[in-house]
């Protein structure tokens, strides 16, 4: 192999190389580690992310944005509903909602200055920049609908594909920006730190201090490190620490467990929202609340419309109350499932609002129009995540977090529906001219960091996939919908074991994305037991038994 020589030494016996703690007898290659030097490092290409970089870029810094997938591979991508937006927004109406669908528990601080933020940012970046497609009537205004705990209409969408029209617009921008480089295939395994990842022996004295972070080439197998003022964690979401979810394939919460490495604080975390609404025969796919929002009943087995006894807005009550009938209904019934009607709706309509859904559906058997749609719960939505201002700082100087992977508290207990695509927007936004003001202002000195050194035996992928399957499969059962303190201390247990071996495994092994999935998602998922362990009292999504 050019440039590189096997070893199988002492750690002290090289000076300034990273090895993680590993198996005696393991080999390493030792490589001249590539290093790389940007402003701005955002790792996650989703909607906070890329609104970051739109911003960033266009004030003139240098941004590298990284996806571990390709660009569409986001959560951002998958929302179907809409985002909340009023020209002339009426921020304490909005807020009393947030208020009643977080169970009271949002931080109305950050909601007031995210709201009026995010609704600045979509007229300004979406409507009268981009010009991003979002459904109008026939004299060009925005149409407006209502989703879940919403006491009035104020989402716009995009047919039943926002996430993706704004996001696609957003990444074609991006795309003919000289200040962004965008990486795809490209995953952030470390994060680099003063005190962790420099050569300086005497930066391990200095306070938290963030300085960009060690980043795989999924295509190569090659890790460089790319040092950067200001590193922003956009990573997503949990989703994927569950055996049925709506994220998507790489959402192990890869952001928030980097950051608890390295002394970051999580909040929240026991607070895992379940769309009560997931396509439940063949393969699982949102079906999306706006349906509900059109007129959309929710009936069991028997046909029997069933939300009026459990909440006074029926088929519109917060998420997680939903979530929970639906599995009552289920369990009364001895079913596998409940079912979607709207069919009572004009059938045009239906498939001209929902195109997707329609489509997705006639795939799979099941024409909406004349035939009610059999759904699940799934896990949704994180509420939980890495501690962060409004302006996406945390408590590790110059590592911002923002959108999904943050907590800002603007969701509390349970996410009222379509707030989350306005606060990653506002949070990339916010962000993004906070860092502008720091780097104009501020002196950086980014110090060389450690080489990195990967063993050369190649992981197997079948202990990785049945890690992964053990993973998800404990998640589901013990930290689900509904939780005991029984089924929560059990699945502790396992996790702890889990998480020994796999740092055991993930230290005498090359790195892929499999890899780091399961590394990260087992960390991610203890973090949400520990949460759950602690909370006492059932509260918004976390409903103990």
């Amino acid at each position: 192999m050019r440039n590189s020589i096997t070893f199988c030494f002492c750690e002290k016996q090289v000076k300034n190389v990273f090895f993680p703690k590993r198996p005696a007898g393991a080999f390493y290659i030792i490589k001249s580690m590539k290093t790389l030097q940007t402003d701005c490092l955002v790792i996650g290409a989703g909607i906070a992310g890329s609104v970051y970089a739109y911003e960033a870029a266009r004030k003139g810094l240098q941004v590298m944005l990284i996806s571990c997938g390709g660009w569409d591979e986001a959560n951002s991508d998958l929302a179907q509903g809409g985002i909340v937006y009023e020209p002339q927004l009426n921020v304490e109406e909005l807020l009393s909602d947030v208020r009643l669908a977080t169970a009271g528990l949002c931080n109305e601080s950050a909601v007031r200055t995210l709201s009026a933020a995010g609704c600045e940012a979509v007229k300004k970046i979406f409507l009268d920049e981009l010009h991003t497609d979002f459904s109008r009537d026939e004299q060009g205004n925005l149409l407006f609908t209502r989703e879940g705990a919403h006491t009035k209409n104020r989402i716009i969408y995009w047919k039943d594909t926002t996430g993706h029209s704004l996001l696609s617009s957003i990444h074609k921008a991006l795309a003919k920006e000289k200040n962004v480089t965008l990486l795809e295939r490209h995953a952030a395994v470390d994060l680099l730190t003063l005190s962790h990842s420099s050569t300086d022996i005497m930066d391990r004295y200095a306070p938290l201090t963030c300085f960009g972070a060690y980043v795989l080439d999924n295509q190569t197998g090659e890790v460089c490190a790319v040092k950067a003022k200001k590193t922003v964690l956009a990573s997503g979401g949990v989703g994927q620490v569950y055996r049925h979810t709506t994220n998507a394939a790489h959402a192990y919460g890869h952001g928030i467990a980097m950051a608890y490495r390295v002394g970051a604080r999580v909040m929240n975390m026991e607070f895992m929202q379940f769309h009560p609404t997931v396509f439940a025969k063949g393969k699982s796919f949102l079906i999306s609340e706006a349906l509900r929002g059109e007129g959309a009943v929710l009936r069991n087995c028997n046909g029997e419309a069933f939300m009026s006894k459990y909440h006074p807005l029926k088929d519109l009550a917060p998420r997680d109350i939903v979530a929970r009938a639906i599995e009552e209904e289920r369990l009364k019934t001895s079913h596998d499932c409940v079912y979607l009607d709207i069919t009572h709706e004009p059938a045009q309509h239906t498939r001209e609002r929902f195109p997707a859904i329609y489509e997705t559906c006639l795939k799979e058997g099941v024409d909406i129009t004349r035939q009610s749609i059999p759904v699940v719960p799934a896990a949704h939505y994180f509420c939980g995540g890495v501690y962060a201002t409004a302006q996406g700082r945390t408590n590790i100087l110059h590592l911002n977090a923002i959108g999904e992977t943050a907590c800002t508290g603007y969701h509390g207990a349970n996410r009222l529906a379509s707030t989350s695509l306005l606060e990653a927007v506002a949070t990339g936004y916010l962000c993004a001219h906070a860092d502008v003001q720091d780097i104009q202002k501020q002196t950086f000195r980014l110090p060389e960091p450690k080489q990195w050194v990967v063993p050369d035996k190649q992981p197997d992928l079948n202990l990785i996939k049945q890690d992964l399957a053990t993973l998800k499969s404990t998640m589901w059962n013990y930290v689900g919908l509904v939780r005991s303190a029984t089924h929560l201390s059990r699945a502790e247990k396992i996790l702890r074991h889990l998480h020994n071996e796999i740092d055991a495994f993930y230290k005498g092994y090359a790195l892929n994305q499999e890899l780091l999935d399961l590394r990260n998602g087992t960390q991610t998922a203890l973090l949400i037991t520990y949460a759950a362990l602690k909370n006492k009292h059932s509260i918004g999504c976390h409903f103990i038994q």
